[in-house]
């Protein structure tokens, strides 16, 4: 009975000598008790249904803390968040479907990601779209309303002036 608590405390041990609080997949540090579904989601452009797919296609246990994996269980998460077409994840997932460059359906995260987005806004404004127009005169683009909403995009609203010679209204 002792001999199997001492096993299970040495084991212990040797779980926390291989944790590691930081996992870098992807250019960005993941906290390392978190689960690898949650951990995946603090990467940028990669969503709740897109971190369930990677665990899937990998085989790794979605509830298993990221800083316990191996190395080649790390590498093989990097390998499928940066080339999700190769190992069939579905192009429903994908952020980029049809890209306008080459026409492809990927997947883009972190820098990319933003990057691709500034690309979006250039080209709408170039092609004077009604989107592109919103963009640049500073006014929401999905169609909320402007009336009492969005006072910081106006600039500042001096509100109801009175003419210099008018009276007052008590005569």
């Amino acid at each position: 009975m002792k001999d199997q608590k001492d096993e299970k405390v040495s084991k212990d041990v040797n779980d926390m000598a291989d944790f590691r609080y930081l996992v870098r997949i992807a250019n960005t540090d993941l906290d390392g008790n978190k689960m690898v579904y949650d951990a995946l989601r603090a990467i940028k452009g990669i969503s709740f249904m897109f971190s369930n797919a990677i665990c899937h296609v990998s085989g790794i246990d979605r509830f298993q803390k990221i800083g316990t994996l191996k190395d080649d269980d790390i590498k093989k998460l990097d390998e499928i968040i940066r080339n999700p077409v190769e190992h069939k994840i579905p192009a429903w997932l994908f952020n980029r479907k049809r890209d306008m460059e080459d026409g492809k359906d990927k997947h883009v995260i972190g820098v990319d990601l933003d990057l691709a987005r500034e690309t979006d806004i250039q080209n709408m404004k170039k092609m004077r779209s009604y989107k592109g127009v919103r963009h640049m005169l500073g006014l929401p683009v999905r169609g909320q309303r402007t009336k009492s909403k969005f006072r910081k995009k106006k600039g500042k609203v001096l509100g109801v002036q009175r003419r210099k010679d008018a009276k007052s209204g008590r005569s």
